[in-house]
């Protein structure tokens, strides 16, 4: 072969060693022990930042001119087990953010008993007018997948593990105001507006039954919102296509696993990867519409990490537009 460049690996070193192979073995061990502690230290930073809980804010142009704003709380992903205090804390803590509306984008608990301390947290929230979608990990507990798959291909959902009472929580936020958007309508007056929303079931399991809900906004709404869980392209194009004014998703974790500066390897569905997390905007069919995706406030209990991506829940501002 060609050229002067060196490849260093096990062999070369011990070439280059000849007469004292105690002293290449204990380079090599040396040199295995820093990224043994590298590797520990990384996965010890990313369990913390998997509890460093961050509440964001953003504003969005979205309003017919003239309008006050809204507050719009988005919360998704929590993956609540009754023992993580932690997170429960921070769940009930936002009901000091006084959203006007509240929308939660799926994958709430991880177990049976993590629907009371989920519902009791979430007490405040449950006054304020809100709507929610279900993703597959609400209906069933959580089995062990090898984390590190998720870096190379997307997740198929889980239909080994026991059967989560789904229903008791449905029951919960729906005897409280707030509206079921699986595959679903509802219409609710939110500060003084009408606000006219759709949903679809989780697109990640196929749940996803578009043609339910589709159709042009009604004239008479000041804002027609779209939520999913899993942000597929099918559905974003469905629901720009048709006109909704926004959409709100979850289902990415924002990547889970990132690079520095946030930006995801993978993210679980057919959206581009730019596009895992936080305000974006969507266009099918010449119409375009902000697409807020949240990285979501927790992880599967097999996989209880995240790096360079914090867990979070969104304070939009909508605002009217210029």
């Amino acid at each position: 072969m060609g050229g002067s460049g060196r490849t260093f690996g096990v062999e070369q070193l011990l070439a280059d060693q000849p007469d004292d192979p105690m002293s290449a073995g204990r380079r090599l061990g040396g040199a295995l022990a820093a990224v043994t502690g590298l590797g520990a230290t990384v996965t010890f930073g990313a369990w913390v930042e998997a509890r460093a809980f961050i509440v964001r804010r953003v504003e969005v142009p979205v309003l017919p001119a003239g309008q006050r704003e809204l507050r719009v709380l988005h919360i998704s992903d929590m993956h609540l087990m009754p023992y993580q205090h932690r997170k429960i804390d921070f769940l009930a803590d936002l009901g000091g953010l006084r959203p006007d509306l509240v929308v939660s984008t799926g994958d709430h608990a991880s177990s049976p008993e993590a629907i009371g301390p989920l519902v009791d947290a979430l007490g405040p929230l449950l006054d304020v007018p809100g709507v929610f979608v279900f993703g597959s990990n609400d209906f069933a507990e959580p089995t062990f997948h090898n984390p590190a798959s998720y870096l190379f291909r997307n997740s198929t959902p889980d239909k080994a593990g026991a059967e989560l009472p789904w229903w008791e929580l449905q029951a919960a936020f729906t005897s409280r105001g707030w509206a079921d958007l699986d595959n679903q309508r509802a219409r609710l007056e939110v500060a003084g507006r009408t606000i006219d929303l759709r949903g679809t079931g989780d697109a990640h399991a196929g749940l996803d039954d578009y043609s339910a809900v589709a159709g042009q906004p009604s004239s008479d709404a000041d804002l027609t919102l779209g939520v999913t869980h899993a942000p597929y392209r099918r559905v974003l194009d469905a629901m720009v296509a048709d006109g909704v004014d926004m959409v709100f998703a979850g289902h990415t974790h924002g990547g889970q696993i990132c690079l520095p500066v946030n930006r995801a390897i993978i993210d679980n569905c057919d959206l581009p990867t730019s596009q895992a997390s936080g305000l974006s905007s969507w266009t099918s069919e010449g119409r375009t519409a902000p697409l807020h995706v949240s990285a979501g406030i927790g992880t599967s209990p097999m996989a209880p990490i995240r790096l360079f991506c914090r867990p979070e829940a969104t304070l939009l501002r909508l605002t009217a537009r210029a």
